[in-house]
C-alpha cells in the first residue's frame, strides 16, 4: 500500500514537472511574437520607415518599395494601398463604416478569418465611429468579427489608419475605397489575440455606410 501511495505521488509531481516545462511566461509569448513580427517582415520584404518619414511623405506609403510606417507607442504597422475617395471622418462626427477584410495570425502563418468570400459577399463588417481629436473610439454591429469574437469592440489596430485615410462612398466610375495593410500586435487586438499573445496581420478596406 505504502509503495503504491509513493508511486502515484511521484506520478503527480512529474506530471507537475512537465506541466511547468511547457508552460511559457508572458515575457515568452511577448518575444515570441516579437520575433514573430521581425521574421514576418524580412520575409515579405516590408520597408519599415519611421513617423517622421512618414509625415515628410505627406502620410503615405510607397506601395512600390513596400513600406510600412511603424507606430512606436502602439507597435502598429500601416501600409495605405489605396487613400480612398471622399474625406477623412471629421472631428466630432459620428458615422457608421463598412469593412472588408483578412485576418492572419502571424505567429501559425495562416488565414483565420475573412469575410471575402463568394457566399458571404452579402456581409460586410459594419462598426460605429466616432471621432475626438485625433482618437477614435469604435463598436461593431454586425458582421463576421461580431458574430466570431462574440464582442462589439473593434481591435484598437483596426482604428490606426483612419486618421490617414478617407472614407466615403463610391460615387463616380473612377473612385476607389480606402484600402490597408496593418500588422497588430496582441495588445492592439481583439480579445482572443490578447489572450493568446499573437500577432495578426490585416487587409481592410473602409467605405461609409449609411
Amino acid at each position: 500500500m505504502k509503495r503504491t501511495i509513493i508511486a502515484v505521488f511521484s506520478l503527480v509531481a512529474l506530471l507537475l514537472v512537465s506541466s511547468c516545462s511547457h508552460y511559457e511566461t508572458y515575457a515568452e509569448q511577448t518575444e515570441k511574437e516579437r520575433n514573430a513580427i521581425r521574421e514576418f517582415l524580412n520575409e515579405k520584404k516590408i520597408n519599415v520607415i519611421s513617423e517622421a518619414t512618414f509625415k515628410a511623405q505627406g502620410y503615405t506609403t510607397d506601395v512600390n518599395k513596400n513600406e510600412f510606417v511603424l507606430f512606436d507607442n502602439t507597435g502598429v504597422y500601416l501600409q495605405i494601398v489605396r487613400k480612398g475617395c471622399g474625406s477623412p471622418i471629421a472631428n466630432g462626427e459620428t458615422t457608421s463604416v463598412l469593412c472588408r477584410f483578412k485576418e492572419y495570425n502571424i505567429l501559425t502563418d495562416s488565414l483565420i478569418l475573412t469575410n471575402e468570400v463568394m457566399k458571404l459577399s452579402y456581409l460586410v463588417d459594419k462598426m460605429n465611429v466616432t471621432r475626438t481629436s485625433d482618437s477614435f473610439t469604435a463598436s461593431f454591429v454586425e458582421g463576421v468579427m461580431f458574430t466570431q469574437y462574440q464582442s462589439a469592440s473593434v481591435p484598437a489596430g483596426w482604428l490606426v489608419p483612419l486618421l490617414y485615410i478617407n472614407v466615403g462612398r463610391l460615387e463616380k466610375e473612377e473612385d476607389e475605397i480606402a484600402k490597408v495593410n496593418i500588422i497588430v500586435p496582441h495588445s492592439q487586438g481583439h480579445q482572443s489575440a490578447v489572450t493568446g499573445v499573437y500577432p495578426c496581420y490585416y487587409e481592410i478596406t473602409y467605405q461609409k455606410g449609411r
